[in-house]
């Protein structure tokens, strides 16, 4: 009998799924992260959910299905030998690429200025507005999430959506252009929308900063769901408090939690949410988590091809 380990917040119905998924040669253990120890690996072959990377370590686990899209807290042989690693990519896409649309349209119809405004009890105008509709999209991400937010600015009228990765592969549908990440000096000066969910790493470290607000239009708005280390945060206030760009909105930030003094919490212009764009505030986030961690048990139990599996 296989020990599973799952630190997901299931209910009854989700636990029912994923023992079936086990085909009857899975035992469950279900318990939340904040309660996990050292111990409660003993035994344990497959884990489903985020834990501590080094609670891994001289462990007998040899399946680890994350519930989050990132991994690289698991790479560089924090997972025992031999271990397989799957993430939870595909599961996001719908609620992150909303939050991101509605950053977009809060950043473009300066709602983040007129919230102040209401507090202050203030009835006045904040100026011109602009539009998704006829707009250059920059996409820096094209996997699911980028790819659902392509769609919907596409069917908002956006003029042309451009993505970035960072290696070329087929072209998702909604975008227009596909470039990798060496291109961005040529295109930047193009977008009028800057929308980021990039994973984390050294390639993406600071990847927007000085130089690359410096080619930004003066209209342009960035908004960053990806890593918060993709942008320099001292670049990023440098660029709104100059008007060197129009406005951005993260939910990421560099570092997080952003620290209660750092000065980015002024900027009028920049709208902060605290990474709390993907998580499981969407229901169907979780049931999307749950139905991947079940086609994986399940092969995993049966010699299966695992989905979603990423090289540690």
């Amino acid at each position: 009998m296989m020990r599973v380990l799952c630190v997901l917040p299931c209910n009854g119905s989700h636990k029912t799924r994923l023992q079936q998924a086990g085909q009857g040669k899975c035992e469950f253990v279900f318990k939340s992260p904040q309660a996990l120890r050292e111990a409660d690996l003993s035994g344990v072959t497959a884990v489903i959910g985020n834990i501590p990377a080094d609670l891994l370590q001289g462990s007998d686990v040899k399946l680890v299905q994350l519930n989050s899209a990132g991994y690289e807290a698991y790479t560089g042989g924090a997972l025992p030998e031999g271990a397989k690693l799957c993430n939870a990519r595909g599961a996001y896409g719908l609620t992150v690429s909303e939050h991101m649309l509605a950053l977009t349209f809060a950043v473009i119809r300066h709602l983040g200025r007129y919230r102040d405004r209401q507090t202050a009890h203030i009835w006045r105008d904040c100026g011109k507005v602009t539009s998704i509709s006829g707009s250059t999209v920059l996409v820096l991400g094209m996997g699911d999430i980028g790819s659902e937010y392509a769609r919907k600015v596409k069917a908002l009228g956006a003029a042309c959506v451009i993505g970035v990765r960072r290696h070329l592969g087929d072209k998702p549908e909604f975008f227009d252009e596909q470039h990798i990440i060496g291109d961005l000096a040529e295109i930047l000066p193009r977008a009028d929308i800057i929308a980021m969910v990039l994973p984390g790493g050294k390639e993406t470290c600071h990847l927007i900063g000085k130089e690359q607000f410096a080619l930004m239009k003066p209209s342009a708005v960035l908004i960053n769901c990806g890593r918060g280390s993709a942008v320099d945060p001292d670049a990023l206030g440098e660029a709104l408090q100059s008007g060197r760009i129009a406005g951005a909105a993260i939910d990421v930030t560099e570092p997080e939690p952003l620290p209660p003094d750092s000065p980015l919490w002024d900027v009028e212009d920049l709208i902060i949410t605290p990474h709390v764009a993907g998580n499981f505030f969407l229901q169907k986030t979780f049931e999307n988590v749950i139905d991947i961690a079940c086609k994986n048990l399940q092969a995993f139990v049966s010699g299966g091809e695992l989905v979603n599996e990423v090289k540690a």
